[in-house]
């Protein structure tokens, strides 16, 4: 007897007793793990779609566990026939944005001062000799998001694009959101969420074509608790009234001078040079994070005279608007329903993931997959398609009600495995994600005086925000309703401040500057939030309000 495995997308048949990591093996995925199917490292985790009874009870070592997440080395296959359907945190092939396009500093020469330099054989960090040796000189930076992470590998010489790297953030086994994150470092205690993605970061790292030790610094944005969770900082205090990160609170005491961090790779528990610096990008207030800071470097918000605002949108949207001469900020806790968590048929943007659907005048779907198989459920971009066309098409009213009755809709397409739909449930969840960026907007442009209109360019950020449908956008109430030519879909942003600040110190400094100039919208504290985020769970146009 044995049972149907789908691995990663890959099919084979599993006889009773065998675990999952050797059922790995023997189709070739490759699955992280530094102690060798031991159960101690934590990092061989995978998440079971489908089949969770077919599985052995979970041992002593994945207790630390919830969900549907496993050790593939401590689960081991205990029925005889079914269907168990699972995959690893580093699946192959994943579409996350690495770069950025039609940026302003795209157009200019970001001046060449890396903290890493060399005098004849002396490396040097900070002008402090920490290495000699006439090889080359790397660096790296990180876009550490919720849900995935970025690695770019520079060479601090040149400035150029070494190689990059993308994968699944394996934190999700803690939640898939902020505040589950913090909840559950806080009551672990022994910082397995970190331990956790430095063994994934150093597997990455190891597999770049370069020596480990070549690499002297590494540059980090990330949003608040992802990054001091990865700095091993206390990340209950941004948790909790009045949110703020430790070193936010620290640098309001007088005890430190900026919210940057800067630690030892070594005390990280990364592979690069024994000295390397790994420098954690300023964060702005609360919420509004090292990667919002990054991504004003990245439109250069320090130069601009026009209006500009930047959505991130994402598990927690950021927003930017203003210009050099006044800048608002504010962070949005819209959940993880636009990257596909929780939701029935929701997935990350890997093949398989539908990414546009059309409906046609009798209902039928016409989609396009990613990677151009067989559809097994939808991504970000799919579901805001979707939402759009059934409100085109009249089969779903502005209050997220399919007009049918049938509680669902259901999408067919050749060759699916499995059926593949949305319900009024997944509606709601979206709904309630789009109702928090919208109020943030409303906020945000209020606070500033300002109406959708009044902006010369708008700015989409993030994979998300990249593979976007503008007018579905629209549509649908995700974004203002403004005209396409001031909407620019840059991808990440966040990598490429990241980078810029890797490779000049100038740059940091000019960031250091900027973000101390940012004023911090506090949306829960605005008297018409909850009005504003009702409206905005209403499938619509956001308008700009009038004002009598």
């Amino acid at each position: 007897m044995s049972i149907a495995l789908y691995f990663n997308g890959q099919h084979s048949k599993v006889a009773p007793g065998t675990s999952l990591f050797d059922a790995a093996e023997a189709l070739s995925i490759k699955v992280p793990t530094s102690c060798r199917k031991q159960g101690k490292c934590k990092e061989c985790l995978v998440e079971i779609v489908e089949g969770m009874d077919c599985l052995s009870e979970p041992s002593v070592e994945e207790r630390h566990l919830k969900d549907n997440f496993r050790l593939s080395c401590r689960c081991k296959v205990a029925a005889t026939e079914g269907v168990i359907r699972c995959h690893t945190m580093r699946r192959g092939q994943m579409r996350v944005e690495r770069h950025a396009f039609h940026l302003p500093t795209s157009n200019q020469s970001i001046p060449l001062d890396p903290a890493v330099t060399r005098d004849g054989k002396r490396v040097l960090l900070a002008g402090e000799e920490i290495e000699r040796s006439d090889g080359p000189i790397h660096g790296l930076a990180m876009d550490l998001g919720t849900t995935t992470i970025v690695l770019r590998l520079l060479n601090l010489e040149t400035g150029e694009i070494v190689a990059d790297s993308s994968f699944e953030n394996p934190q999700r086994f803690g939640g898939s959101d902020i505040m589950a994150r913090i909840h559950y470092d806080t009551h672990d205690g022994t910082k397995l969420l970190q331990r956790t993605l430095a063994g994934y970061i150093s597997h990455a790292i190891e597999e770049l074509p370069v020596e480990p030790e070549s690499i002297y610094e590494m540059v980090v944005a990330g949003n608040s608790t992802m990054r001091d969770l990865f700095f091993r900082l206390n990340v209950s205090t941004i948790g909790q009234a009045p949110y703020r990160s430790v070193t936010e609170l620290e640098l309001a005491n007088g005890q430190r001078s900026s919210t940057s961090l800067s630690e030892t790779a070594r005390r990280l528990f990364l592979p690069l040079h024994p000295k390397a610096q790994v420098y954690g990008l300023p964060i702005i207030s609360g919420h509004v994070g090292a990667d919002a800071a990054a991504c004003l470097l990245a439109i250069d918000l320090a130069h601009e005279e026009r209006l500009v605002a930047l959505m991130d949108i994402g598990t927690n949207t950021e927003l930017l608007l203003g210009n050099r001469h006044r800048l608002l900020a504010a962070s949005c806790p819209a959940g993880p329903a636009f990257e596909g968590g929780k939701i029935s048929c929701g997935m990350p943007g890997l093949p398989g993931a539908i990414e546009r659907v059309a409906l046609g005048p009798d209902g039928s779907a016409s989609v396009r997959v990613i990677g151009d198989t067989a559809a097994e459920g939808l991504c970000g971009s799919g579901l805001v398609d979707l939402l759009s066309e059934l409100l085109r098409t009249e089969q779903m009213n502005s209050m997220g009600r399919l007009e049918h009755g049938q509680g669902r809709f259901v999408i067919a397409t050749p060759g699916q495995e499995s059926m593949i739909y949305l319900s009024e449930a997944d509606i709601s969840e979206l709904a309630q994600a789009k109702g928090a960026n919208v109020a943030g907007l409303r906020v945000v442009f209020d606070q500033y005086g300002l109406r959708f209109e009044d902006l010369d360019v708008f700015y989409l950020a993030g994979g998300f925000g990249r593979h976007l449908s503008v007018e579905s956008s629209r549509r649908i109430g995700l974004i203002p309703n403004i005209p396409d030519g001031k909407i620019h879909q840059v991808g990440n942003a966040s990598i490429e401040g990241a980078t810029m600040a890797l490779l000049s110190v100038s740059k940091r400094s000019e960031l250091e500057d900027l973000v101390k100039r940012v004023i911090h919208c506090r949306l829960e504290t605005h008297p018409a939030f909850f009005d504003y985020f009702v409206e905005g769970c209403q499938f619509k146009p956001v308008e700009s309000l009038q004002y009598v």
